[in-house]
């Protein structure tokens, strides 16, 4: 239910520029934010508004305002799902999104969410946009620049005979819009339509919401009715919805992310150096993390510059999440004052929140403090690693002390030392944490359990 901005009118454009309109020059981009709502399997980090992360690489996020809203909802519902961010042909942002607040699936709204932006840092004329007049609701919009006629399109899906279909508005200035007609209609329920250009070539990724799977399809235009499936079924052997496909700033790859339905789901992500092809490979988890919590995320390239304001105006995280190497979807925790590693998402979330900081044994080592229980540390005791209160005791102090290392398995990751059993390192057996002797002669298996991603 999101998509690129990578707008039709750049055509072939190279990787990482985009040319506006009247523009002197190319902006170069170097980095990306992304736009979500949140959930969690027992909704208590369920947060209906606009989030926003941001990323080098595209594919490790760091989520801004300490992971909450930056943009509330007050109209309509008075909540969201589904934002998305439009960088205009006349240079600023327009960020909408579906009028619904959490999962009242029987709200029928003809209304979308808009904000304007100049840079993402502030959020200014909010109002509803109303897209259609039948008594049926607008989900998961996204917007496209189309060139032949100089206007946005805006595109969501309703239910017109029975089905959910994908719907188009005109607009030029998200103040007023067209009353909708149908886009894309494949026969059977869809939705979520994402669009990206490459070479000319306009394609849209949707869901077929029958059997939770993506599909694409390709036009030569943006004329509602010309874009025929070009692919087979795309999934990750489970669920999944809400497309997202966004170009590398660096080279003529591609990520699409797809995101399961349910708040107990997660980010998937594909890669694809052909769209033409219509050819994807699912990506291993331990290349890419999601922001806490996030649903439904909408992804725009943006500047080196963008990306700084960015960070200086909302700052990043006080806290950590660390991943495992070897089973990269499971995250270090604390359960029942025990460590150890659990798969996202899980509930209470903040069970995966760390921060980390100057060692209490040795300032140059580090010391897992809980975001939940703040008086209580991760330690290690007959070198089990468990959650205590800190006594205020020397040998306290040292189980608690950890010095980071280059990871035993990948030296881009990071392995934790005890300080004072520095022969033995933070490492899972069975998914529960304690420290064991790892050397160069370890088995490999050992030193992946000794490898993790300190991350958010």
């Amino acid at each position: 239910m999101k998509r690129r901005d990578l707008l039709a009118a750049v055509g072939g454009a190279t990787a990482g520029a985009l040319i506006l309109p009247g523009a002197a020059k190319a902006a170069t981009y170097s980095g990306y934010a992304m736009a979500y709502f949140t959930e969690s399997p027992t909704m208590a980090g369920a947060s209906y508004r606009v989030h926003l992360a941001v990323s080098g690489d595209g594919l490790n996020w760091t989520p801004l305002n300490q992971n909450a809203p930056v943009a509330t909802p007050t109209l309509g519902s008075g909540g969201l799902r589904d934002p998305f961010i439009l960088r205009k042909q006349t240079g600023g942002f327009v960020v909408i999104a579906t009028d619904l607040n959490g999962t009242d699936w029987a709200y029928q709204s003809q209304y979308l969410h808009v904000w304007d932006s100049p840079d993402l840092r502030t959020f200014t004329g909010y109002r509803l946009l109303k897209v259609h007049s039948l008594a049926t609701h607008a989900w998961a919009p996204e917007a496209v620049w189309d060139p032949a006629r100089s206007q946005y399109a805006v595109v969501y899906s309703s239910v017109v005979g029975g089905r959910n279909v994908l719907m188009v508005s005109y607009t030029t200035d998200f103040v007023t819009a067209t009353t909708g007609q149908v886009f894309f209609d494949p026969g059977y329920d869809a939705i979520d339509g994402n669009f990206v250009t490459v070479s000319g070539v306009n394609y849209m990724y949707y869901k077929n919401n029958t059997n939770s799977t993506l599909l694409g399809t390709r036009s030569s235009s943006f004329n509602p009715g010309s874009f025929s499936v070009y692919t087979g079924a795309i999934t990750p052997g489970r669920g999944v919805e809400a497309p997202q496909i966004v170009k590398s700033n660096t080279a003529e790859t591609w990520q699409m992310w797809g995101d399961t339905w349910s708040p107990n789901g997660r980010f998937f992500c594909w890669q694809s150096t052909n769209v033409a092809g219509g050819s994807w490979s699912l990506l291993n988890d331990r290349l890419y993390t999601q922001p806490l919590n996030s649903k439904h995320l909408g992804i725009t390239p943006i500047t080196a510059a963008e990306m700084s304001a960015l960070t200086t105006r909302w700052g990043t995280p006080a806290w950590n999440r660390i991943k495992s190497y070897n089973y990269p979807d499971r995250y270090i925790r604390h359960a029942n004052s025990v460590g150890r590693i659990d798969t996202y998402p899980f509930d209470p979330y903040q069970d995966q929140m760390w921060t980390l900081v100057p060692g209490l044994a040795d300032s140059a080592g580090v010391s897992f403090r809980s975001v939940n229980y703040p008086d209580r540390y991760l330690r290690h005791s007959n070198y089990a690693i468990v959650l205590a209160a800190n006594d205020g005791t020397s040998t306290f102090a040292g189980d608690a002390t950890f010095h980071r290392v280059a990871g035993w398995a990948d030296s881009s990751w990071t392995s934790f030392r005890s300080h004072n059993f520095p022969d033995r390192y933070l490492r899972h057996s069975g998914y529960v944490l304690r420290i064991d002797p790892i050397t160069s002669s370890s088995a490999a298996a050992a030193k992946q359990d000794a490898t993790f991603r300190v991350g958010y």
